[in-house]
């Protein structure tokens, strides 16, 4: 195959992959934008709601993340991101039938296990696609793709659930992913597992084996800490701030929705673009920066945000919350690209759920539900605003982040030394 040829084949590659992400935080998503409707629907607490947009995921996303990385180690990555988007489109389909709690979580699960086989997949892909220099731009491309599904899950699931009801929303995002599974499958071609790495690095490892490379990489180590704090903020605010905007500024669902869409889509992607080409380039001279960029963009979002949460007036807030959003998801395409720098080949969709679960079992298997606690704890003293202060809350732990971005970038040279 020409060069030409393959960075054709990279590129569609990339695109398929951004196509399913779309896909993936749509059904993600689409319960955050309802949680509103469904709460009174059903007779939830923001507590129970929390669980159902976080834990009752999560819970079965994260333990089933590991056992399947191992495969996608060894066998077709292709494969399992097509059947993953067969159960989770299914399962979200089924979500629209849901009458009680229960139901509605058995379906969340059923969401959260299809899911578990796309990340690890898809950051491996990745990985075999692009060379190390190209890898933080491409990953920072490749999640555009949840902004976009974020948005249509925000825009499209609140217009739906104000002028129809919530119940179809599930239906329209879910079965439309049975049709793109048939297509990935059939066009995405599996690349060479290793192939932009030494061949005495691509012996495949045991278990064991893996877990203990992966953990004498500090950088690693630290990468994975700073991603879990990343993610409670950004699982615990996202699943929130529409039910925020709803509960205090007074918008619909259908306004709240497109409002944190149309933030998510243009400002958040713009954001996480624009700091995978930085990285990338500033990485060229100094690999150091990979780590660097997030921790300042995540220190400096932190008052923008605070003040979003404060200010009375809505459109002062949403005004104010634009550096925020632009900067607040600088961490995504550095944090996924150094994943798989550091991580030796035979172990890179292992290091990818290693960072995943880490994300998902404390950012959206906690965030949502803590946010929900803390609602349901302030209400008897301040009403509708409690959703406020609890976001206040959310918000730090991105910048706690910060501290274990700067403490990975001090080993990161040495411990990308070794994985080349």
């Amino acid at each position: 195959m020409s060069e030409k040829d393959d960075r054709r084949s990279a590129n569609y590659a990339l695109a398929a992959l951004f196509v399913v992400y779309i896909f993936n935080f749509l059904d993600r998503q689409i319960l955050a934008t309802l949680i509103q409707p469904i709460k009174q629907s059903i007779g939830a607490s923001d507590t129970q709601m929390g669980m159902l947009a976080g834990l009752m995921f999560a819970l079965f996303y994260t333990f089933l993340g590991l056992p399947i990385a191992r495969q996608a180690d060894r066998g077709s990555r292709v494969l399992l991101i097509s059947l993953g988007l067969v159960v989770w489109s299914v399962m979200t389909a089924a979500s629209s039938y849901a009458r009680t709690f229960t139901q509605l979580a058995l379906a969340r699960m059923g969401v959260g296990v299809g899911e578990a086989s796309f990340t690890p997949s898809a950051h491996s892909l990745i990985a075999d696609y692009f060379p190390p220099q190209r890898r933080a731009t491409a990953m920072a491309i490749f999640t555009i793709g949840a902004n976009l599904g974020t948005f249509i899950a925000s825009a499209g699931g609140g217009w739906v659930a104000q002028n129809i009801d919530w119940r179809p929303a599930f239906l329209m995002v879910g079965l439309p992913g049975l049709l793109v599974a048939l297509v990935f499958y059939r066009t995405v071609r599996e690349p060479p597992r290793g192939r932009w790495d030494p061949p005495a690095s691509r012996a495949p490892m045991a278990l064991r084996q893996a877990l203990e490379a992966l953990a004498s990489r500090r950088a690693f180590v630290f990468i994975t800490l700073s991603a879990a704090l990343h993610g409670f903020s950004s699982y615990g605010s996202g699943t929130w701030t529409t039910v925020f905007l709803m509960r205090v500024h007074g918008l619909n669902v259908a306004q709240a929705g497109l409002v944190i869409g149309t933030l998510t889509a243009v400002v958040g992607a713009s954001g996480a673009y624009g700091a995978g080409r930085l990285t990338d380039r500033l990485g060229r001279g100094d690999a150091r920066w990979y780590m660097w960029v997030p921790a300042l963009a995540s220190i400096i979002a932190l008052p923008f945000v605070l003040l979003f949460l404060y200010l009375g007036d809505p459109v002062h807030a949403v005004i104010a919350y634009l550096p925020g959003q632009l900067l607040v998801n600088s961490w995504v395409g550095p944090t996924y690209a150094m994943t798989q720098s550091v991580a030796p080949p035979p172990t890179r969709a292992l290091a990818a759920a290693i960072v995943v679960f880490a994300i998902n079992l404390i950012g959206m298997g906690l965030g949502p539900v803590v946010v929900g606690a803390l609602n349901d704890a302030l209400a008897p003293r301040f009403g509708l605003e409690a959703v406020r202060y609890s976001l206040m809350v959310a918000a730090v732990p991105h910048t706690l982040a910060a501290l274990f971005n700067v403490l990975a970038a001090r080993t990161l040279r040495e411990d990308l030394a070794r994985a080349a």
